[in-house]
């Protein structure tokens, strides 16, 4: 699975993408963002707050329940601001 982390989420976690296979319990974006947050302090900081990120798979925005699979691409858009 590739996953991508925009703006100040890819500051936190330290990579703007990574390649991760998914744990067998893992079947759904909740989960997955479950998984992601006990791998590290800034992945744990990246995805504290999910009222706030916005979250595609495979280029389709979705809600935190959508099934994920290996092989699938994950994004993650933070809110932006602009002027």
């Amino acid at each position: 699975m590739k996953l991508m982390y925009f703006a100040w989420m890819r500051e936190h976690i330290g990579t703007a993408h990574e390649e991760r296979t998914l744990p067998d319990r893992v079947k759904t974006v909740a989960e997955l963002i479950a998984h992601l947050r006990e791998q590290s302090p800034g992945h744990a900081a990246a995805l504290g707050n999910m009222d706030v990120v916005r979250v595609a798979i495979n280029q389709e925005y979705c809600d935190l329940d959508a099934a994920v699979a290996d092989g699938d691409e994950i994004a993650f858009f933070p809110p932006v601001t602009g002027g």
